[in-house]
């Protein structure tokens, strides 16, 4: 449908909820129930590897509903095959899918979504890695060079900043990187594999770097902990882990091997992986080879969050671990000798690795070669397999642990093997390695030689050689010249074929001389080195039981090999029983009935390979089957007899039997009686009763496995009574009749047949009259008299007895009673000219059959009730009423009737209108959440469009709900509401939940229509902020009074508050509520100690904001000591006192001097605000008598005075001269000038700084301080004082915010000047 519009085109821009997304307008004023388009979920940011699969999804709103479309920076994207765009109908979703990514796909990409009032767009960046060259064959693996460097070109690695080169006499910025990163407790061996034997001297600086990295880290990362450095496992792979918390969940992850970027992916074929698991990351490498050694590194944005350092050393284990088997409670030891000397290797269980302590002793040789674990008080939960793991190569055992048939303790600890053979073992690889090292340094020394001699012989040729020289290559030129100086061929091609050779060449290097090929020819870009026959797929560890097939198989790189099989080193043929089979490039051994001496050590050969693995043939209980079908037959006993059940079974010593029955254990008691032998097991019960019905089982268990078998037990006896209440079908003048429940139990066998006995109320006599068969629970009697009451007893019974009775109570035969009402009337259908009802016969008969009934019908708005059924009564439960007027209302009421008569009415019906069916209503349409708090929200919505003959008028409304976690719906109005509005209450707070609104009418309730979002049952979110402008950000407290501090904010959702003092927790003794719109702060009892900057913190999902509040405590100051007075210049007299005791606990204590003369009578201020014990008072007259004051004064007040003694300056009396100077006109006006300037100053952070200039000018210029071009003129926190032209400030605490420039301007009306200084903070 499209909407007309006259509207003038315009260009709108509006931002969306959604972060990076915006909306162009198109018309000023979009209708009513039309909306512009918007993304509701807009396409992320997505890196990937080079031939991935890229998604980009896209959610969109708006109506009427926008058409999507995509496009790039660089290009369009209109190829088919590498763009392809669909809509997901199920999830709503818009897709743009490149398959088989490129790196020049690397773009911008745009989203948009357009309808006829407006625009959105959104973009999505792609990055693409590619990683590394692709192999294309033999062919292609020695390129042109101008390939090669055009295949450069295309190479996009990302490096990040590599870490500075480790200079000679310095620790290695690896060794800095790895302690930062580990925990404290493994400096030490982290240390030891650098070579640095004490590391506390480093301690001091590391702590330094640790607080910048975690202040760096602070940035992306809100908690990080449980850092562990690589490890290889069990299975192969080598893993590293934190547990990290981000900031932003969105932050990008990555991961460096020396300094360039590795690419990971999220599954477990990738062979670098990332496995997260709430906030726990996994950082793994599959199939780790010697290439994969590095300097790994985890970054998150660029901070850096961990550092970790996988060394694959070139080892073997010359001994491995063996099995060891012990009794509980003592030591278990594994020891392996390796080729190479380690400092250590990781021993490991197949969950976790193991450190030294209380449980575990790891030890190593003096000579690094000989490594022993040891296993302390084993116990029954230490069994397991055990690993050895030294680099990428790793040896495993089992340990058995076995209970101690003496229940000794303190036994010794069993060995894995003999010790002196270990030693031994060690010894002959110490002394190979050193022989390897001598005859590593005489090679060394022979060659150096014969350069010498080579040299010198080049040296004595060099004028007179006969130019022709020939070499054997051997490294020796024997030449025979013709006296033209030519080259020595000789010695050239040696040179390169020998010195090259072994230039760069490290002592681990030669150390592996017999492992490598020596190369004798030329050094040729084509030479391929044949390393024969290799190990596809190698043998694996077998399991299987007594009598099965077992089969063992592996694959070589050539079809051409043969091998040969061997069991415990003794080589297998045909006549063994095992089947052999070659098939190409596999080979298998097949053994087709195990048996027990099967087990063994298995290893196939070929052409110098080798691969061993072990078949472990194990024997679980076995029962036959001839038995176990006797066993699981039920046994049925009589009630008192007892029962048995017999089982035969084999299978491998020792056998564990239980026996159960109803899954309870059953064990030796009175009445169970258990026998076992080794092939056999018998179960008695005696003195069965029927409770003891029920399963029982058996089951037999040994260390292979455990099987079951299961029977019945089945007791037979007496029923027990039928059961009641009895229940009054009649009660007529001539027959009684009755029902009743079958009995609960009927004995374990059928029921044959009811015995029915009657007594007459007020006799004691019973008589029988008759016995029914047990298929009906319904007996009539017909011989009754009318007006008597009878009392009947019934019993039922079996073969194996007759039950007890079930006695009724007292029966009335052709007393009076009448009906109750029907219940549940209502209307099936209506129509114009006829309405369908129906109803429940009621639950009260009277005591007699129901024999119809009787509906009666009232006309909305009148009193009278008619008779529908003129006729006569109703037989059955339904009715169609079709005496009925079109559009008129209803109501309905039906009686039943008995042989006594006619009923009470039932309640009416509700209001039924005679009209034909409608349609239900379609969905309400702009359905939208007009407020919500903490336990309501309130919806609006727009009334379904009538759609004739498809969706009649809606009527009313329905609104339900779903919490999240749960999955039914529930209606909030149970009678529909006919307003477009709704409001729900009784929400919990911050619970999410489902909402959606149903129209409904006479026709049934339409679709629902519900929000594409859950809603959150709380306020708008609004960021966290301080209602109170006038918050006073400094409070002067006397001590001992009652701190107060009441904070207003508003936040929604509810905010998590922190108080802290000084930047740690606030005490104990101060006492935080918190409350919806506020918090408070209480302090009962206030102390100096509570002095300090208290900061609140207001934090929600939002944002958070903080207040800082200076609380000062303090108390009315102390005087301060004797005052002094001394005269230095005539006409001044300098104070000096001693401290007030309260200087040093009161940073902001200070003087106050006021003096008197004897001229004026009245005390008057000097001077307030002085800092220091000094203070020179001015204008002193002679001829007068002054006085003097001094007080302490804090922000409490004053202190009493310390007073000064009399000061008197006599005055001289002399002749009076009067010389009156001519006069003479002069202009003292001059421009403000620096007598002396400020000058640079450096303070130490906590004590105070005096800056003072001199100046001059006329009129009196005015002085204003500047810090960083900022007045401090109205700054409490300075004090500046201008007294006969010096200028000073003064701060009382230096801290690292006045560090900066400082800065005087001077001016009057002839002009201005300046002067400024630096002031540097010195900690």
């Amino acid at each position: 449908m499209t909407l007309k519009t006259s509207q003038a085109p315009v260009a709108i821009r509006k931002r969306s909820r959604v972060p990076g997304v915006m909306i162009t307008q198109y018309i000023e004023q979009v209708p009513n129930g039309k909306s512009t388009p918007d993304f509701t979920r807009k396409p992320m940011a997505t890196t990937v590897q080079e031939g991935k699969t890229v998604h980009f999804r896209a959610k969109v709103s708006g109506e009427p509903t926008p058409t999507v479309t995509w496009g790039r920076n660089k290009c369009e994207i209109n190829d088919p095959e590498k763009y392809k765009t669909r809509y997901d109908e199920r999830d709503q979703e818009y897709i743009l899918e490149m398959p088989d990514v490129k790196p020049e796909q690397a773009d911008t990409y745009k989203c948009f979504a357009t309808n006829e009032f407006g625009k959105a767009v959104c973009t999505a960046t792609l990055t693409v890695f590619e990683v590394g060259f692709k192999k294309t064959g033999l062919a292609a693996s020695t390129p042109a060079p101008q390939d090669f460097r055009s295949m450069l070109k295309k190479t996009v690695i990302k490096r990040k900043k590599q870490l500075p080169p480790r200079r000679d006499g310095e620790m290695d910025p690896k060794l800095w990187e790895l302690l930062l990163s580990a925990p404290r407790k493994d400096y030490e061996k982290i240390c030891i594999d650098y070579g640095v034997t004490d590391f506390r001297w480093m301690l001091k600086k590391l702590k330094v770097l640790k607080k910048e990295k975690e202040d760096e880290q602070a940035k992306v990362v809100e908690k990080l902990e449980n850092v562990k450095q690589i490890e290889v496992k069990p299975d192969g792979t080598a893993e590293f882990s934190l547990d990290m918390t981000l900031l932003d969940p969105n932050s990008t992850i990555n991961l460096y091997k020396d300094g360039t970027m590795v690419p990971y992916g999220d599954d477990e074929n990738s062979k670098h992986s990332l496995k997260k698991t709430g906030t726990h990351y996994v950082f793994s490498i599959k199939d780790p080879q010697p290439e994969d050694a590095g300097f790994y590194q985890v970054d998150v944005e660029e901070a850096n969050v961990l550092s970790t350092d996988f060394r694959v050393p070139d080892v073997e284990f010359i001994a491995n671990i063996k099995d060891v088997k012990v009794f509980e409670s003592e030591d278990a030891l594994f020891q392996c000798v390796l080729s190479t000397p380690l400092n250590r290797i990781t021993w490991s269980t197949q969950e976790s690795s193991l450190e030294d302590g209380d449980k575990y002793e790891i030890t190593v040789s003096e000579d690094k070669l000989i490594h022993t674990l040891k296993i302390k008080n084993c116990e029954k939960e230490d069994i397991g397999a055990y690993y050895a793991i030294a680099g990428i190569t790793s040896s495993s055992a089992s340990l058995t642990v076995e209970a101690d048939p003496d229940h000794s303790k303190g036994r010794k600890g069993t060995q894995t093997g003999d010790q002196d053979d270990l030693i031994k073992l060690a010894l002959e690889q110490q002394a190979k390695l050193q022989q390897q090292k001598d005859d590593l340094e005489a090679a060394r020394r022979a060659q150096a030689e014969k350069d010498a001699a080579d040299a010198a012989a080049k040296a004595a040729l060099g004028d007179g050689g006969d130019g022709s020289g020939h070499g054997s290559g051997d490294g020796f030129g024997d030449g025979f010249g013709d006296g033209s100086g030519g080259k020595k061929d000789g010695e050239d091609k040696n040179k390169a074929d020998g010195d090259d050779d072994n230039k760069g060449k490290t002592e681990n290097d030669d150390a592996d001389d017999k492992k490598k090929r020596v190369r004798t020819g030329p050094l040729l870009p084509d030479t391929v080195i044949d390393h024969g026959v290799q190990f596809v797929s190698g043998l694996s560890d077998t399991v299987a039981n007594v009598g099965e097939r077992a089969e063992l198989s592996c694959k070589l790189s050539s079809d051409a090999s043969e091998g040969c099989w061997y069991k415990n080193g003794k080589l297998i043929t045909d006549d063994d029983g095992a089947t052999i089979i070659k098939d190409g490039a596999s080979h298998r051994l097949i053994i087709d009935c195990c048996k027990k001496d099967d087990t063994a050590l298995y290893r196939f050969e070929a052409e110098g390979r080798k691969s061993e693995a072990t078949l472990n043939i194990q024997d679980p209980p076995k029962i036959d089957l001839d038995a176990l079908g006797e066993f699981t037959k039920p046994v049925i006993v009589k009630a008192g007899e007892n029962a048995e059940w017999k089982l035969p079974f084999s299978g491998g010593a020792p056998m564990n039997i239980q026996w159960y029955k109803d899954d309870d254990e059953l064990l030796p008691a009175l009445n169970v009686k258990i026998e076992t032998s080794a092939t056999e097991s018998q179960l008695c019960l005696t003195k069965c009763q029927r409770k003891d019905c029920g399963e029982v089982k058996i089951k037999i268990k040994n260390e292979f496995g455990t099987t079951e078998a299961v029977s019945k037990l089945i007791v037979i006896d007496k029923p027990t009574p039928p059961q009641g209440p009895v229940d009054i079908i009649e009660s007529a003048v001539t027959s009684v009749e009755f029902k009743w429940k079958p009995p609960k139990d009927d004995g374990g066998c059928p029921l044959t047949n009811y015995i029915i006995d009657r007594q007459q109320v007020g006799r004691n006599k019973w008589s029988n009259v008759g016995e029914m068969t047990s298929s009906s629970t319904i007996y009539k009697d017909s011989d009754v008299d009318p007006g008597r009451r009878y009392c009947y007893r019934i019993r039922a019974k079996n073969t194996e007895g007759i039950s007890d009775h079930l006695q009724t109570e007292h029966i009335a035969a052709g007393v009076l009673r009448y009906p109750g009402p029907p219940t549940a009337l209502k209307a099936v259908s209506a129509f114009k000219d006829c309405i369908n009802l129906a109803w429940c016969a009621p639950s009260d008969t009277g005591g007699t059959k129901i024999v119809g009934y009787n509906l009666e019908k009232n006309k909305k708005g009148t009193n009278y009730w008619s008779l529908v059924n003129q006729a006569g009564p109703i037989k059955d439960t339904k009715y169609a009423v079709k005496d009925v007027f079109e559009g008129a209302a209803y109501e309905f009421r039906v009686s039943a009737i008995n042989l006594s008569g006619v009923g009470d009415p039932s309640i009416p019906s509700g209001t039924i209108i005679a009209r034909d069916p409608m349609k239900p209503p379609g969905k309400v349409t702009d359905l939208k959440l007009t407020s919500s708090n903490y336990t309501t929200f309130s919806l609006a919505w727009t009334k379904p469009k009538e759609v004739k003959g498809v969706e009649d008028e809606a009527q009313g409304y329905y609104v339900e709900i779903r919490p999240v976690e749960s999955l039914e719906w529930t209606r909030c109005n149970v009678i529909p509401i006919t307003l477009t509005s709704y409001t729900v209450l009784g929400l919990k707070a911050m619970a999410t939940y489902w909402v959606r609104v149903i129209a409904t009418n006479y026709g049934g309730d339409g679709d629902p229509q519900g929000f594409d979002n859950y809603i959150i049952a709380m306020p708008p979110p609004v960021r966290p902020k301080f209602t109170d402008r006038k918050m006073k950000t400094f409070m002067v407290v006397r001590s001992g009074n009652t701190v107060r501090l009441n904070i207003n904010f508003e936040a929604s959702p509810l905010p998590d508050i922190s108080w802290l003092k000084d930047g740690i927790p606030v005490s104990k003794h101060v006492t935080i509520s918190n409350f919806d719109k506020g918090s408070q702060l209480l302090i009962p009892t206030s102390e100096r100690a509570d002095t300090g900057i208290y900061t609140i913190t207001v934090k929600n999902i939002v944002g958070q904001e903080s207040f800082n509040i200076e609380i000062r405590v303090t108390d009315d100051p102390m005087p301060p000591g004797p005052v002094q007075l001394d005269q230095n210049i005539p006409g001044t007299v300098t104070l000096s006192w001693t401290p007030s005791p309260d200087e040093k606990r009161d940073d902001r204590l200070h003087y106050m001097v006021s003096k008197r003369d004897s001229f004026k009578r009245t005390w008057r201020t000097v001077e307030d605000n002085i800092f220091n014990n000094k203070f020179t008072v001015v204008n002193i007259l002679p001829g007068r008598e002054y006085y003097f004051r001094v007080f302490a004064k804090n922000d409490i007040g004053l202190s009493p005075p310390s007073k000064s003694p009399a000061f008197e300056i006599k005055k001289e009396k002399g002749n009076f001269k009067l010389n009156v100077p001519k006069t003479k006109s002069l202009d003292f006006e001059s421009p403000p000038s620096f007598t002396i300037p400020l000058k640079r100053r450096t303070a130490p952070e906590g004590y105070e700084c005096y800056m003072s200039c001199a100046v001059k000018g006329d009129p009196t210029p005015h002085v204003t301080w500047y810090r960083n071009n900022v007045s401090l003129n109205t700054d409490t926190n300075y004090y500046i004082t201008n007294v006969c032209g010096v200028c000073s400030l003064l701060i009382l605490r230096v801290g690292p915010k006045d560090d900066g420039e400082y800065k005087v301007v001077i001016e009057n009306q002839l002009g201005t000047a300046e002067c400024s200084m630096m002031l540097n903070v010195r900690e």
